[in-house]
């Protein structure tokens, strides 16, 4: 079984050669080789790496050299602005850069994205025409990402988180699922494949968060195996559980059989970014 975690970010330790824009309650550093170390760890081959936007923005330098010098572990995806108008050719130049395999965009509520914005249209129109797939942030927003999906048909789309607001810090809110019915109802879009990212952070009981099963097996009846990519978004999620924590009741639980575990741990994500990690 090859393993792939969809959804990690990297970073340097805050510094004037690479200012962070926000400081958020993740570890001081974790470096493209940090993280490298800890996927070794515990047994992740590679990892789509999401260049980390509440520290650099729309800046995924960092993660060009991370993937130049993880090649066969890290492959990235970089955040896109909506406002440039030169969004188009950030794309077109992006797809040239090595280690690449897919743009993000943010439609959560706080980012006041329309899904008709004409910045998002100029994003998901070039993905299309350099066979990039979208991954949206979408989490509590999921009507306007239904939208989105429904207004390019064309296009690949991968959303981030579930689509569930996720908290930061411990403990998961009252009703963590609250927002599960929209979530099965998109799975209705033939175009979008969903992350299974960060769903350790919801659960409301110790490790090996048992509780977060029954959920997850209704998104995986609704959206098939073969479009669900599990993933940690460690960094991220570092204040709720750590690496292994978000690692092994995956590979440990009996509500997977042997090919429903090597689909969603990581044959889904191949799949679905159009790359394969490789040791060595």
């Amino acid at each position: 079984m090859i393993v792939v975690d969809s959804q990690v970010h990297a970073y340097e330790a805050n510094s004037p050669k690479r200012p962070w824009h926000s400081v958020p309650n993740w570890p001081d550093h974790v470096t493209g080789d940090e993280m490298v170390a800890a996927m070794d760890k515990v047994g992740v081959d590679g990892a789509i790496f999401i260049s980390a936007f509440s520290l650099y923005r729309y800046d995924a330098s960092y993660a060009v050299e991370v993937a130049r010098a993880h090649p066969g572990r890290l492959a990235i995806v970089k955040p896109i602005d909506p406002d440039d108008p030169a969004a188009a050719d950030v794309v077109a130049e992006w797809k040239k850069t090595p280690g690449t395999v897919g743009v993000r965009v943010w439609l959560t509520k706080d980012a006041n994205r329309a899904p008709d914005d004409p910045g998002i249209e100029r994003i998901v129109r070039a993905a299309v025409r350099h066979d990039f797939p979208v991954n949206v942030h979408c989490w509590d927003n999921l009507d306007a990402a239904a939208a989105l999906i429904d207004r390019y048909p064309d296009t690949r789309f991968i959303i981030d988180h579930m689509g569930i607001l996720q908290p930061r810090v411990p403990p998961a809110p009252a009703e963590p699922w609250i927002t599960l019915p929209k979530v099965l109802d998109l799975a209705k879009r033939p175009n979008a494949v969903i992350k299974i990212s960060g769903a350790c952070t919801l659960s409301r009981e110790p490790y090996p968060f048992n509780d977060i099963w029954d959920p997850l097996a209704r998104i995986f009846d609704a959206w098939g195996f073969e479009r669900c990519l599990w993933g940690t978004d460690w960094t991220r999620a570092f204040a709720v559980v750590n690496y292994e924590q978000a690692v092994e009741p995956f590979l440990k639980t009996s509500r997977l059989s042997e090919s429903e575990r090597a689909m969603l741990m990581g044959g889904a994500c191949m799949k679905a970014y159009g790359w394969s990690p490789k040791k060595g």
